[in-house]
């Protein structure tokens, strides 16, 4: 399922809470979006929200409210944009990465949190379990990276003479970088080959990267 598809499915399933929360209060529900990423870069992202969202019988403007918060890259942001949606006083927190799902539940035990995450949310916390997570906290988790050692081992297979082996990761989200790299880092010893680990937390920082790894 690509992305775009898992955005969506958070705005089907917000959709179904703030119907929940709609029954209890006449007034037009208000649903707080929380995203590590920038608007303009991810406009397609907020489109299927939106468009799970209108599946569900809601749309922007008409029987419910969306307000944005945005990071822009700045992960460390994301608690304080976090606890303005709190003093909101949002029926829900749609949340649109592992960093701002955390941000969410740190700061609000009783408003209803959808995630959309490429981490763990049973390790890192988020929920009890996968099947019954509990609280009030639920949503849908890409465990791609949990796939980073079967990646090496096919690279590996493929090039078998390779002994060195880069691997890009973004420090600015480090619930997901930390993962990533312990993963990598494990399948490597086994391996038998090196890991080059490349930073890059915006997309200015892939030239920059990419020389560093040519020079290497």
């Amino acid at each position: 399922m690509r992305r775009r598809e898992f955005i969506s499915l958070i705005g089907s399933v917000a959709a179904m809470w703030s119907l929940a929360v709609q029954a209890q209060q006449a007034s037009v529900p208000v649903i707080g979006f929380l995203s590590s990423a920038s608007s303009k870069g991810h406009a397609s992202y907020l489109a299927a929200f939106q468009e799970g969202l209108r599946k569900g019988g809601f749309i922007e403007g008409q029987n419910v409210t969306i307000e944005h918060r945005w990071a822009e890259g700045r992960h460390e942001q994301l608690p304080e944009l976090a606890a303005d949606l709190v003093h909101r006083q949002v029926a829900l927190i749609a949340a649109a990465s592992t960093s701002a799902a955390l941000a969410a539940k740190a700061a609000t035990t009783t408003i209803p949190i959808v995630f959309e995450m490429a981490g763990d949310p049973v390790r890192l916390g988020l929920v009890a379990s996968l099947d019954r997570p509990g609280g009030n906290v639920t949503g849908v988790a890409n465990l791609g990276i949990q796939m980073t050692p079967k990646r090496l081992q096919l690279l590996h297979e493929a090039v078998p003479t390779a002994r060195v082996v880069a691997l890009l990761v973004n420090p600015a989200n480090p619930s997901v970088a930390e993962t990533q790299l312990r993963e990598a880092r494990s399948a490597a010893r086994t391996l038998g080959v090196d890991l080059h680990v490349l930073n890059a937390s915006t997309e200015r920082d892939f030239d920059s990267v990419s020389a560093n790894l040519i020079q290497s």
